[in-house]
């Protein structure tokens, strides 16, 4: 198999040389360009050919959303491409904001800028553990887990045969990753303010950046969406976003019904937030009356957590290859036997409102179909 190609763009040459040493490490990925600036970049595109690009945002003559939008629009006489772009972010106010203006744009994903976290050495090996999995999971190559101190995830259990409908929804839980910031921005806009139960999500990202992004998603949405906080009542039309570097879940209370629980137990699936814990906890409170919804996303986070719902009688629908980012965690569902459905992301909301209002699920023949490369 050939070496991944990647083009580094960054205007600092301590972090180029940093990013390119510790790609050019890895025998699956040849670093076939760098470039200083998103101008120069855009330039040499067409010319250095690219499987990725990792592109910085504040850099001098155009900077990385801009570069990202000239390269997904084909300004200045280049062709339009689609090169998976990863961008390199701040874990600040400005940061989040760039990053998700760059990802609105048309950006990929993103990984923190190797800075403030001492020695070369750690900013390497920071580097390493961010974007090598994100280049791999991007480009379609295997991604092998890495060795980390946590405790081991059960493999899931076989699906409950499905002989009816599932129960009726009382709760809707949302996991996403990788491509879920613009997943969730085309999905929850489709959805009416009148939605008749609460809603969930854990969407993997740092602080700061949740709280930015609930606030963007709630200009956009009919519906409330804010960031979590521990021991809210839980209500229909809300959209509680799980805390970066928090689990979110769903704890039984007497005076309110259901609230929020905030929490910092051990990462699961090496997240935090994580899905499974949420997608659990929803069992448990709502006695299975649970919708959950895989959307792209690295990794197998969610796959336990839709077994679950799946055994207790609830209702499981993930996103489909052909329109994710990355296939990973809605892949791990469907090839689990956990999806009732395998929608593209289009039909995502439609099928929301056709569960919550107990319809059952349409025919589609995709459930099966879960082969692929990511």
């Amino acid at each position: 198999m050939n070496p991944i190609r990647v083009m580094v763009v960054d205007d600092s040459v301590v972090v180029r040389k940093i990013v390119t040493d510790v790609l050019s490490a890895d025998p699956g990925i040849e670093v076939v360009g760098t470039a200083v600036n998103g101008k120069i970049a855009v330039g040499k595109l067409e010319q250095l050919k690219p499987d990725l690009v990792t592109m910085d945002i504040e850099m001098p003559e155009m900077n990385g959303i801009e570069a990202v939008r000239a390269i997904r629009s084909g300004a200045g006489g280049q062709a339009r491409s689609r090169v998976p772009i990863v961008m390199f972010s701040t874990l600040t106010e400005r940061g989040a904001t760039a990053t998700l203006d760059a990802l609105s744009a048309g950006a990929n994903d993103y990984v923190t800028k190797p800075a403030n976290v001492g020695s070369v050495g750690q900013s390497m090996e920071s580097v390493r553990e961010q974007l090598i999995p994100r280049i791999k999971a991007l480009t379609g190559r295997p991604v092998l887990p890495t060795v980390r101190a946590v405790a081991p995830v059960p493999p899931p259990r076989p699906a409950a045969p499905r002989t009816g409908p599932g129960k009726k929804p009382a709760v809707l839980v949302i996991g996403s990753s990788t491509g879920g910031p613009e997943a969730l921005a085309r999905v929850l806009p489709a959805l009416p303010a009148t939605l008749p139960v609460p809603v969930l999500l854990a969407q993997h990202m740092p602080p700061v950046f949740t709280r930015q992004f609930a606030q963007r998603l709630d200009r956009l949405c009919a519906l409330r969406v804010v960031e979590a906080v521990d021991g809210v009542p839980l209500a229909p039309g809300t959209v509680h976003l799980a805390p970066g570097d928090h689990h979110l879940m769903v704890r039984a209370d007497g005076r309110a019904g259901f609230a929020t629980s905030i929490n910092q137990e051990p990462p699961e699936n090496f997240c935090r937030p994580a899905v499974d814990p949420l997608f659990r906890s929803a069992v448990a409170a709502y006695d299975g009356a649970v919708l959950g919804i895989v959307l792209t996303g690295m990794g197998a986070d969610g796959r336990n957590g839709c077994g679950e719902i799946r055994n207790a009688g609830g209702t499981v629908v993930v996103q489909d290859q052909a329109t994710s980012v990355v296939w990973g965690m809605p892949g791990a569902v469907a090839q689990a036997g956990y999806a009732d459905e395998v929608l593209p992301l289009d039909r995502i909301a439609e099928a929301i409102q056709r569960h919550l209002s107990g319809g059952a699920p349409l025919n589609t023949g995709t459930a099966m179909a879960v082969g692929g490369r990511r």
